[in-house]
């Protein structure tokens, strides 16, 4: 999926993504990430969506978010209502989308100046049991 492109101040912009890549600043991406409109962390997860953990979900507060987008790959799929919790009891929003979802609502929350954060899964590297 091609987005497309609008100018804003924001560093980082997604300009597409599909189930292999995730391009940012025209640059590809094959691997998960997590991204903000200022900083750009690569190699955040790879194993089974349900071994996805809280040391793992931890690293996304690191970036000092308002809302996080947790892009889950192909398919919408769900963190355990205690990650959820974690996330709250900071006041930090938190939405399970589709990682194709997820770059599209991070360009519209970042051109509003929203401090975004967006864990991105690509299919590829979810390893089913």
């Amino acid at each position: 999926m091609k987005l497309h492109l609008h100018s804003s101040d924001q560093q980082y912009q997604i300009n597409g993504v599909d189930s292999q890549s995730i391009i940012i600043n025209h640059q590809p991406y094959t691997q998960p990430l997590i991204v903000s409109d200022d900083a750009l962390t690569t190699d955040w997860f790879s194993g089974a969506w349900e071994s996805l953990d809280a040391e793992r979900l931890t690293a996304i507060l690191a970036f000092t978010p308002e809302v996080v987008l947790l892009g889950t790959g192909d398919k919408q799929r769900f963190i355990h209502p205690k990650h959820i919790q974690a996330f709250l009891s900071q006041n930090i929003g938190v939405e399970c989308m589709t990682t194709a979802a997820a770059c599209r609502t991070f360009n519209i929350l970042t051109a509003e100046g929203r401090k975004v954060v967006a864990a991105l899964l690509l299919e590829k590297h979810l390893v089913t049991d």
